[in-house]
């Protein structure tokens, strides 16, 4: 890993070169999970290989209550944008009635942002936490029996 975080590296210090306006600091990614726990907002962007991304948006995840409530968004050159759950299709919970639907839609949020439908995005938002912060809708990996209909018909009635 030596020799691959080292081209990693040089190209994020190249990289750096051309951006003094912004901070650029390099931490060990031991290191980094233990700060992440411990003050979340000390960090505004990361950047990483593959392998650490992966272990830190779990880390992060985990964080704010689990992939359920995890939104994606990849944004590539030209603005090119993907936005998805992190959590993956879930097949084990796949047509009962009873997946989370959070992560998904904070990612359609997300891609709302991204073009610039801030006020749209807002009001997704705002429903989604009203809708856990009520607390008589969730489903089961949020501590509730809720239904995903049943709680997205809650998340709707709140737009």
């Amino acid at each position: 890993m030596q020799k691959t975080d080292g081209l990693f590296l040089k190209c994020c210090r190249e990289v750096a070169e051309k951006y003094p306006e912004i901070k650029y600091e390099e931490v060990v990614i031991d290191n980094c999970c233990m700060m992440l726990v411990k003050n979340p907002a000390l960090f505004d962007v990361l950047v990483m290989p593959n392998l650490y991304g992966d272990i830190i948006s779990d880390l992060c995840a985990g964080l704010i209550g689990g992939l359920g409530l995890t939104p994606s968004c990849n944004i590539g050159e030209g603005g090119i944008a993907l936005a998805e759950a992190v959590h993956g299709s879930a097949p084990d919970i796949a047509g009962k009635n009873m997946a989370n639907p959070t992560a998904l839609l904070l990612s359609a949020v997300t891609m709302l942002r991204h073009l610039e439908l801030h006020d749209k995005a807002d009001r997704i938002q705002d429903a989604i936490l009203k809708t856990i912060a009520e607390g008589k809708y969730r489903t089961a990996d949020l501590g509730g029996s809720s239904t995903t209909t049943d709680f997205t018909k809650a998340i709707c009635d709140h737009l």
